[in-house]
């Protein structure tokens, strides 16, 4: 549409380069010879970053791998991960064939199979399953980004069992801030880096999108601007930060709520932003016994009401023109109501939220908490900035200029992989909120297609648990807004395997997939046929409790049946999980396929305009390996699934590319935005277009539109973006978004476990939901770590990604293994003398759970009672194509193993999991470390047998080279 004009990729000022081209040195060196044969410009996939690359192709072979300059997300910056590609591509551990189980599941026992054969099996079994329960099928993927496509399937299926890697990733994140500010961070939103003058990260390692933050810090130091980490390890980004909170695992929320305290106590919060923006003037009901306590008082039309000062009388929330109050008890339409704002500053104004208070707990002093909340206070308040941008509102009213507190925050995985993460990141996005630093210059600022409503559709489907041959009302995965959108049966009891949107974690948004093998092991809440797994290592690095996990796949009935009847798993290479698959559908590499970096999944927009990208076949398959997704849609019409068939029954579409092109979600909205219409003439809604792949490779292997200068800023309540939103299909209608401070959502499950309402939990689960479903973020010390007698395991156990890996992906890379192939437990030099510990000693590592053993690395850069390893270093013999000896396998170590994936105390109840969202608690571990018997050191324990390698595996090869080829001659 004309109406919106497209501009030049990089043409926003968050997108122009870091300065001036460096100028030619006249030595005759030319940096950026011509290597290949030809350039294919595609979408690295070596981390989850999604960067743009230029692959040069010499001789048939991938050559050389450079960063994209034109591309927005890293304008050419390329990381060791990314070059380092070329080995993954060519990595010894690819699969070549599909494989058929001949032996005992684990045992690494297969024959070939031709492709028509592994179909058929795979379409045989799946059609029994559609044609009875549909959720006998259980379908869960790892870290694909390809999700609106796999469950957009699971949909059409019938099951209600489907999730991706969030549950165990990152889900506290992502709700954390869609329920309170319709955003979150990292995929959702990013700090304004041209204009932000203080930055705080909360739990951020290097491995999710690294090298925009690292184009980011490098913006920050240049231009002198205040970096404080709050992380328990001084790693990558931490170490070059101004400030470092070496803080205690799991008390980042105690720490960000004495913030907020401090920030109350002296009044620095912005009044005016709070009244247009949050629900801080909204009425909550406080009639104690009452069905309706806690809950908004709102008017006929069901919208919530707020006071109005100057007039006396309740107003509708949303009304533009009123003045609200934000403190006052009052009887309104026979309710006792007092707005949120009043509620969250009794809470947080209360003493036990003092820096003295949370201090020790902390692991931070008071006096340095006082400092920072000193500081943001001061640059926010004492340092605004004012753009000349005019910019209208989504009531009507013109603002001359845009003005923006700038401070800016970012958080990721190390908060939320707490059971207490959901509440510490409410908090975090609390304090961004008081201080007016969301969407604001120089702050926090949301990445199309977000903000969405707080907290956004759709809810998620299959309550009825998925009927024969018949899809879902809606897709498997949602937002749920009170006890009535629980996926659970008339007794109560959760409708999917992995128990998401139970009453045991009801804002599961991307379920559970941690607790997938143990329900489907123990039968629990039901049995299931299949297990259907892409691109997951659940045998081994992306499992809790692994001996346990490798245990529950291989156990049997008393007829001698798997528990786990059948196992499908599709993944380009041998890992652990592999050799307990029945039917393995080999990958190919990213190189080799099609995908999509969709605005319906996980786009690569950033705050100044929304984006999507391409992956394009750089090289042809040298190996009987096909694209999983196409596999996938090909599965999709032999059974015959609707949107996979025509009417008369035949396949919709070829390949991958095809449904790229041709799906539409919606009418005129599809995977890619980019070139819509017969001709390519407009974006975001439009017919599909048969030429729109090449339009994409024609300009590098993706599309970027830049918002007009008047549509960057509060898109929450900014008219000019919000039509543009609606254009676009990110929203149905138009309105602004009310950051939600205080959740009436988690209020409703309150009321639920005091016995109000249609849908009432069980006795049993009454007090924990009340107890965790607060309306306000609170702090409370993570459960495993509660439940653990700390005297007798003292140390806090963390694990992190290194930057030049990314799960294990890069750790069977040939390249990378050179950097990182054997991981220490890095331990604080005063925690290791205490013990007796010298540097390079052997160590048991013990939890309640069992125990592990390692090396250990003294450093100074951690938190005195935490350890930590990096993750995924530890590699089982036989599997990603090493050696034997391997350092991976023989002195490299899985925390996994000891890491409980039940709750102690709970009797094996509860998944070691957050209780409002189910997000895996991986960093709760608590341990205690003793040096080796002199007998013990030199090698990793426990150990494994050595996993059997598939029919015409390569052996590993002495020294594995790249290159030779091309070598200049030596002189």
């Amino acid at each position: 549409m004309s109406t919106f004009r497209r501009k030049a990729a990089n043409a926003a000022p968050s997108q122009q380069p870091l300065g001036r081209p460096a100028p030619r040195e006249g030595d005759g060196v030319e940096t950026s010879p011509a290597v290949g044969d030809r350039i294919t410009k595609t979408t690295c996939y070596m981390c989850a970053c999604r960067c743009g690359i230029d692959v040069h192709v010499k001789d048939g072979k991938v050559r050389y791998i450079n960063g994209n300059k034109d591309h927005p997300v890293n304008r050419g910056v390329i990381c060791g991960k990314g070059s380092a590609g070329i080995m993954q591509h060519y990595s010894p551990a690819r699969l070549a064939k599909p494989l058929l189980r001949t032996g005992a599941r684990g045992s690494g026992e297969f024959r070939e199979i031709e492709w028509d054969e592994a179909l058929k099996i795979a379409t045989d079994r799946l059609s029994r399953i559609r044609a009875t329960d549909p959720k006998k099928l259980a379908f869960f993927t790892g870290r694909d980004q390809s999700q609106s496509l796999t469950g957009w399937w699971a949909s059409k299926f019938g099951t209600p069992n489907f999730a991706a890697h969030g549950g165990f990733c990152s889900v506290n994140m992502a709700a954390g801030g869609l329920y309170t500010i319709g955003g979150s961070f990292w995929e959702f939103g990013e700090p304004d880096w041209d204009r932000t003058k203080y930055f705080m990260l909360f739990g951020v390692a290097e491995d999710h999108d690294s090298n925009p933050i690292k184009i980011g810090l490098g913006k920050l130091k240049a231009r002198g601007a205040k970096v404080v980490s709050v992380n328990p390890c001084r790693t990558g980004y931490n170490a070059i930060a101004d400030d470092w909170i070496g803080i205690r695992p799991g008390a980042d929320g105690l720490f960000v709520l004495a913030l907020v305290h401090e920030l109350l106590k002296a009044g620095k919060i912005d009044l005016d932003y709070l009244a247009a923006y949050t629900n801080a003037p909204v009425l909550v009901i406080q009639e104690p016994g009452a069905a309706d306590d806690g809950l908004f008082l709102r008017g006929d039309d069901e919208r919530p009401l707020a006071w109005d000062r100057e007039a006396g009388a309740p107003a509708s929330a949303l009304d533009p023109y009123a003045k609200f109050a934000l403190t006052g008890i009052r009887t309104v339409r026979g309710r006792r109501c007092v707005p949120v704002f009043q509620l969250l500053a009794e809470r947080y104004l209360d003493e036990s939220h003092s820096p003295d208070a949370v201090a020790e707990r902390c692991g931070v002093p008071a006096d340095t908490i006082r400092r920072i909340a000193a500081e943001l206070a001061h640059v926010a308040f004492e340092q605004v900035i004012e753009l000349p941008i005019p910019w209208t509102d989504w009531a009507g009213r013109r603002h001359e200029t845009t003005r923006g507190r700038p401070v800016a925050m970012h958080a990721m995985r190390g908060i939320s992989a707490h059971s207490n993460g959901f509440h510490t990141c409410r908090a975090i996005h609390l304090l961004q909120v008081l201080l007016g630093t969301v969407d604001v210059p120089g702050g926090f600022r949301f990445k199309p297609p977000f903000p969405k409503l707080a907290p956004p559709g759709p809810k998620p489907a299959g309550k009825d648990g998925g009927k024969p041959m018949t899809p879902l009302s809606g897709v498997p995965l949602g937002f749920v807004t009170g006890p009535e959108d629980l996926l659970v049966d008339g007794d109560g009891k959760p409708v999917r395997i992995d128990k998401a949107y139970s009453w045991e974690a009801p804002l599961a948004a991307h379920g559970l997939m941690h607790a997938v093998i143990r329900n489907a092991w123990a039968g629990d809440p039901y049995r299931i046929d299949t297990l259907f797994l892409y691109m997951a290592n659940m045998a081994w690095n992306s499992s809790m409790n692994t001996v346990e996990t490798l245990a529950m796949l291989t156990d049997k009935d008393e007829q001698g049946e798997y528990k786990i009847p059948f196992i499908i798993y599709s993944d380009a290479y041998y890992s652990e999980t592999v050799p307990y698959a029945d039917l393995v559908l080999p990958d190919t590499t990213y190189l080799e396929r099609h995908d999509c970096i969709s605005l319906l999944d996980r786009p690569i927009c950033h705050a100044d305009g929304p984006g999507d990208a391409i992956r394009q076949p750089v090289l042809d398959p040298d190996r009987d390996v096909r694209p999983f997704q196409t596999v996938l849609i090909d599965l999709g019409a032999r059974l015959g699934l609707p949107g996979f068939v025509n009417d008369d029954g035949s396949a919709k579409y070829r390949d991958y590319a095809d449904y790229i092109v041709n799906h539409e979600r919606s009418p005129g909205i599809g995977p890619l935005a980019g070139w819509r219409g017969a001709e390519g003439e407009t974006f975001g809604r439009g017919k599909p277009n048969p030429d729109q792949l090449q339009r994409y490779i024609d300009n590098g292997g993706f599309w970027h539109h830049d918002l007009d200068d008047n549509q960057r800023f509060y898109k929450m309540g900014n008219r000019s973006y919000i039509e543009f939103a609606i254009h676009m299909g990110f929203k149905d209608r138009f309105g602004p978004v009310h950051f939600q401070l205080y959740s009436e959502p988690l209020q409703k499950f309150r009321l639920a476990a005091r016995g109000f309402g249609d849908a009432v939990p069980p006795e049993a689960e009454r007090e924990r939901l009340e107890t965790y479903m607060d309306p306000l973020p609170f702090w409370y010390e993570p459960i495993g770590q509660a439940e653990v007698e700390a005297g007798q395991y003292p140390l806090h156990a963390l694990t992190q990604r290194p930057m030049h890996m990314y799960h294990s992906w890069g750790s069977q890379n040939a390249w990378l293994r050179q950097i990182t192939s054997q991981n220490r437990l890095f331990v604080h030099r005063e925690t290791a003398a205490g013990l007796g510990l010298a540097d390079d000693d052997w160590v048991w590592i013990e939890s309640v759970n069992g125990r592990v053993k390692g090396q250990i690395k003294l450093v100074d850069g951690v938190n005195p009672q935490t350890v930590w390893t990096w993750n995924a270093i530890g590699k089982r013999k036989g599997s990603w194509g090493l050696k034997d000896d391997a350092a991976e396998s023989n002195r490299g170590f899985l925390l996994n193993h000891i890491i409980g994936d039940r709750l102690p105390g709970s009797e094996g109840r509860y998944s070691n999991s957050d209780p409002v969202t189910g997000q895996a608690a991986w960093f709760d571990l608590k341990v205690r470390i003793e040096k080796c018997a002199p007998g013990e050191a030199g090698f990793t324990e426990p150990r494994f047998d050595r996993l059997a390698q598939p029919p015409h595996f390569p052996k590993p090869v002495e020294k594995l080279a790249f290159g030779a080829e091309w070598a200049e001659p030596a002189k």
